[in-house]
């Protein structure tokens, strides 16, 4: 069951699918209360030939309909991210040698972090949009890398880093949404919901 927080009088209810408490931060600071988050249940496998953005607007929208029906009368938000270095997408690491492998692959190059966020309005419209962002690590020194992998920030994190934390000081560029890098659009989000009737308190 998702975690349930009393909603004020005169507002929507507004689900979050995920048990990811960036994204309720990511959401507090756009002035957005959650009432219930709860974590989708579905396979997040890709598809052959499938490219990072359609993955995630794919796996979004998949979220979002599977969530959705278990709480009628409410507004819901869905959001999946996938890191690219070109075509290859790296998911979230299973172990450490994962991670490392993965930030090896960072180190020094550029990668696109595609977020995707899935709005479902209580009479089951649905609408996506994509945030997506340029970032270059610098080259990482291997007591560096290893300081990431040891931090242990890897963890469900798509890629093996969270930019919020310790791999943010190795950022060098950064080229679009920085809360869609995070795992939320916030920019798109609003949009979206503002766009569906979403009505602020």
């Amino acid at each position: 069951m998702g975690r349930k927080v009393s909603p004020e009088p005169n507002r929507h209810r507004l689900v979050l699918a995920s048990a990811s408490p960036r994204r309720t931060a990511l959401l507090a600071q756009a002035g957005l209360s959650v009432d219930i988050c709860e974590a989708a249940d579905i396979d997040e496998s890709r598809l052959k030939g499938e490219t990072p953005r359609r993955a995630a607007l794919r796996l979004a929208e998949a979220k979002a309909r599977q969530v959705a029906p278990r709480h009628p009368g409410a507004f819901l938000v869905a959001a999946d991210t996938v890191v690219a270095v070109g075509r290859r997408m790296l998911a979230k690491p299973a172990d450490e040698g994962e991670a490392r492998a993965m930030l090896a692959l960072l180190s020094g190059r550029n990668h696109r972090v595609a977020t995707a966020v899935c709005v479902m309005a209580p009479d089951g419209r649905a609408a996506r949009r994509l945030a997506e962002t340029r970032i270059r690590f610098k080259r990482l020194a291997r007591a560096e890398l290893e300081a990431l992998v040891a931090g242990g920030e890897w963890r469900d994190a798509a890629g093996g880093y969270r930019i919020q934390g310790l791999a943010g000081a190795h950022v060098i560029s950064l080229v679009g949404s920085y809360t869609g890098v995070v795992g939320l659009p916030l920019y798109e989000t609003c949009a979206l919901l503002a766009g569906l009737g979403y009505r602020r308190p």
